[in-house]
Order: structure tokens, then sequence, then C-alpha cells
């Protein structure tokens, strides 16, 4: 097993260096990385999945005959998830590359599910993802959150992790928290308490991954490769109809909740709300006409709320960053009315 440190880039593009400065003095994730065959096996896509002679990076291909997955050894109660992972460039449209733990094929009518799924786009147009959980079948209450990202995702590899425990979920993208579900009673069996597998897949899914399902696959660009490296697996591996698991896993779960990526800082609550603020376009939480009442696990921010409409987007429409250049041109012609004189005498 190898040890992998994760530092900020010194080349980061100008809207990134705010992450750089939040987490300058953070200390790096300190993770054991495994190779593909000591942690997974394929799931489908027989030759679209390629391995590197070391079985330490792994492609994941889609043509027009299928796409390709692989799937975790174990299955867990409660862990740590984790790859460095590159998306496929160019026109995308119609693709999703998901990253996701579930044990729909062990308990069909109540899975756990927790998601990263990658939406595809059309040719000059970002990436953007979501991130979803469901627990014992809840998925006519979907958990969606939608997002774009401060980088290229098919340019270089970025590190993408879930975080499971009896107490919180978090998602991370590099080091940073994007989102934390903290569990309470009132969640009942909506928060994901079974064993699950990781998952990674590219598949079409072009009925619904871009703008709707306006823009399919054009597989005129196949083949699509999405690449993994640098894995990170830990949690209690379990039979899933084992009892007592809580019991079983005691010390795993303990020393799980004692890893670096389960404490967030102060410095990665800050870079949390930064990466909200900028970058989440759509919340369950704020889409009222879907939640009349917010489902229990909802935090409600103020300064998040006020940026969505009741259907959870984005009051002024386009890209997050539009919303950002909105505001601060509003900022400036506040600015820019004399002491005493109104905008109506200007």
């Amino acid at each position: 097993m190898d040890r992998l440190y994760f530092y900020p880039s010194k080349t980061l593009p100008s809207f990134s260096l705010l992450f750089f400065f939040l987490f300058r003095f953070s200390a790096a994730f300190n993770l054991s990385t495994i190779s593909f065959d000591e942690g997974y096996s394929p799931l489908f896509g027989d030759g679209n999945l390629v391995q590197s002679p070391d079985a330490r990076n792994v492609r994941l291909l889609l043509n027009v005959y299928t796409g390709s997955g692989f799937i975790s050894s174990s299955m867990y109660h409660h862990g740590f998830f984790s790859a460095r992972i590159k998306l496929p460039s160019d026109h995308t449209a119609g693709i999703v590359v998901a990253f996701y733990t579930s044990n729909g094929d062990v308990f069909e009518k109540n899975h756990d599910e927790l998601d990263f799924e990658f939406l595809g786009n059309v040719e000059g147009k970002p990436w953007r993802f979501q991130t979803n959980l469901y627990g014992n079948g809840s998925t006519n209450r979907g958990r969606e959150e939608r997002y774009s990202l401060w980088f290229d995702p098919s340019k270089e590899f970025h590190r993408y992790s879930i975080l499971w425990t009896a107490k919180n979920i978090v998602f991370y993208v590099d080091e940073i928290p994007i989102r934390e579900v903290i569990h309470n009673e009132e969640m009942g069996g909506d928060y994901p308490s079974k064993p699950m597998s990781l998952y990674a897949t590219i598949w079409d899914a072009s009925s619904w991954a871009t703008n709707g399902g306006k823009n399919g696959v054009d597989y005129k660009y196949a083949p699509f490769t999405s690449e993994f490296k640098d894995f990170a697996l830990e949690g209690c591996p379990v039979d899933p109809i084992q009892e007592s698991l809580d019991t079983v896993c005691s010390e795993s779960d303990a020393f799980l909740e004692s890893r670096d990526y389960a404490v967030i800082t102060p410095e990665g609550r800050a870079a949390m709300r930064k990466f909200r603020q900028r970058y989440m376009y759509y919340s369950y939480c704020y889409d009222r006409l879907r939640y009349p009442v917010p489902p229990p696990e909802c935090v409600l921010v103020s300064s998040e709320q006020e940026r969505f409409q009741e259907t959870g987007r984005l009051k002024f429409g386009g890209s997050v960053r539009k919303q950002a250049r909105l505001s601060r041109m509003r900022r400036k012609r506040r600015s820019r009315v004399p002491s005493g004189s109104t905008q109506a005498e200007m």
C-alpha cells in the first residue's frame, strides 16, 4: 500500500486562489492507497474496462455498444471511499460518470445510496455534477444538490471522496468538503444504514443528463474515457446480512472517525461555505415546490437561501459566476450614489 498526500497545485487558476489560501495552513489527507486488484472487481463492460499493467490505473470506456464499471470486492458498514478521477473531454453531452456507494443488488426494494454523478455537456460547456443520498429505498424523496466546478475535470486528475459514518456523511472534492449531512433521529430510515459497495460507472444517460435530455450522446466522438487512480478504501468489510453490525464494526468505526478526513476544520467549513455560495446552483432544501416543509436534515443558511427561487434554483438564471457578476455590478452602482442622493435622482 502506498502513502498519498495531496497538496494544492502551485499553478491554480485565479478563481481557485481562494481555496488555496483557505487551506494553506491545513494538514493534507494522509491516505493509504491500494491497487485496483486489492479492492475492486470488474462489474460490466468487458473490454471497456482497461487496467494499467501495475493495476494502479483503470480506464472506463463508453462506446456505441456498452458502458463499463467496477465494484468494490467487499461491502462496508460505514467507510471512506475515494479515488482520483479524470473525466472525458470535448463533446460529452448525455454521458454520466458515477462514483457512488449502493446496496441495490442486495436490498432491491429498500436500498441505500450515496452518489457523485458527473453530468456531461456539449463541447465548450463545462461538466457539472450532483450529489445525492437515499436511505431504505427512499427514492421518492431525492436529496439532490447540483454544482459547477472551479476547474476543468477533464484536464487533470482530482480526488473525489465520500465519508459515511453513523454520525454524518461528507462529500469532498480534493480536500474541500462540499456537503455534509448530519444524522438526526427525524430522518429515520432515510439515513443510509445498511452495508454498501463502492461503484464506478460510465453510461449513456441521453434521456436526462444534459439540458433535460435535449442533447444526447454523439457516438462519433466515441470512445469516451474516464480514468481512475490512487484508490483509497477504508471501512468495515462485512457480510450484508450479518447481525450486530454496530458491535462488529465498533473498532473500525472508531478508527474511521479518528481519521483526518473525518474532522472538518474551521478552514474546511469556511471553504465549504465559499464553495456552496459560488458553485451550488440547485438544492432540494430550498425547493419549496417539491418540499414545502424542508426535510429534517436540511440546515437552512440565510446567505444560501436568499440566492434561490422556490424551485431550488438560482434566482437570476445562468451560471453561478453570472450571478456573482450581477451582484458585484449592483454593489458598484450603489457605491457610486453620492451621499444624500438616491438612485432616482441620478
